[in-house]
Formats: structure tokens, sequence, C-alpha cells
């Protein structure tokens, strides 16, 4: 039991590794800001297109479904956060994301044409991306890109195999009667400093 747990503790770890610094490190750039500016890209025009209907009375996941349709025709892939139909003009107005790069579609579902504009993101604003996505916002239409599903599939792994790695790491302690009073003292330590901090936040003025 105890070597078994051992190699896949060790092994377990190694795999999710990359995916904890990521997330680690884009914690950095959630609490400090943008650290560069991306860069912008002139707006283009896309004419001619094949518009599926129904934008006028759909919600939710079945009007992504339909917006999805345009995008290849724009040269645009990615999440599409949310749509916006504006009545008055008959434009359907909607962002488009991925790690690397966004847009804002304008659609003129009468005329048949859509504007694009373009935005690259920087790394610190990739990770930042990849670290909220998808996230807990808009949850009737997150996950309408495979790359966004395959992302959770590895986010959601990522924190499983976190608690396994956490959970095995306290049992292989454990069992090495040497490291119990060592690490009693410390996760008593840790313990202390963070029930003091959440105390101290609750109760801070």
């Amino acid at each position: 039991m105890y070597r078994w747990l051992r190699d896949l503790h060790l092994y377990f770890g190694l795999f999710v590794s990359p995916f904890i610094l990521l997330f680690a490190a884009s914690v950095f750039y959630l609490n400090h800001g943008k650290l560069a500016a991306g860069t912008d890209a002139a707006s283009e025009t896309y004419r001619n297109l094949t518009i599926p209907d129904g934008f006028d009375r759909l919600k939710g996941r079945e009007a992504v479904d339909r917006a999805t349709a345009i995008l290849p025709q724009v040269g645009v892939s990615g999440e599409i956060g949310f749509l916006r139909y504006v009545s008055t003009d008959r434009h359907l107005i909607f962002p488009v994301s991925k790690a690397g790069s966004e847009a804002t579609i304008d659609v003129d579902l009468v005329a048949r044409t859509a504007t694009v504009k373009r935005r690259s993101m920087n790394l610190w604003e990739s990770l930042s991306y990849l670290h909220k996505i998808p996230g807990p916002h808009n949850v009737a239409i997150r996950g309408n890109w495979v790359g966004t599903q395959i992302w959770r599939l590895f986010a959601d792994a990522t924190i499983y195999l976190l608690m396994f790695i956490s959970l095995s790491g306290v049992y292989l302690w454990w069992t090495l009667k040497a490291e119990r009073t060592i690490g009693l003292a410390l996760a008593a330590a840790g313990a202390v400093t963070f029930f003091g901090l959440i105390f101290a936040i609750l109760h801070g003025q």
C-alpha cells in the first residue's frame, strides 16, 4: 500500500505540476493587474455572409450554437462570451476569446456583413484567461468552444489530482514516524496562520 501510494503521489505530482505552475503564476497577474498592454489590430469587414435566422427570438445555448456558424466565415475561433441582439437596427454583437487573442464581432443581420475587431493578448493575459476559464459566469452557454471543453477537463483533473496529492502526502508523512513531530508543528503553524489571516480579514476595520 505504501509503495503503491508513494509512486502514484510522485507520478501524479509530476504530471499535474505544469498546470499548478500555470495557475500559480497567473495569480500574480490577477493580483497586480496588467503588466504589459496587448496590441490592437484594425477592424475588418466581411461581406456576403451566410447568417442563420432566429436571433430575434432565440436565447441561451441555441442562439450561441447558431452564432458559432458565423465564426469560420470571419476567420475567428474561440469561446463566445455572450450575445447581445440589438432589435432597433438588427445587429448581433458578441465577444470571442481564447488564450492569445480576443475579438468583438458586430454582425449586421440585414446586410449580411460583420465587422471584426481583434486584439492580441500578452503572455500574462493569456495565463490569466486560462486561470479564469471556464469559470462560473454564463453557465448556460459556457463551453461552446471545443478548446474550452478540453481545458475544463484538465482544470478539473488538476483539482482532483491536487487533492489526491495532498491527502496521500499526509498519509506518507504519517507513516514516517521520525517526521511526525516536525510535521505536526508545521501543520499547526500553517493552520494558525491561515485561520488567523481569515479572522483578521473578517474582523478588520
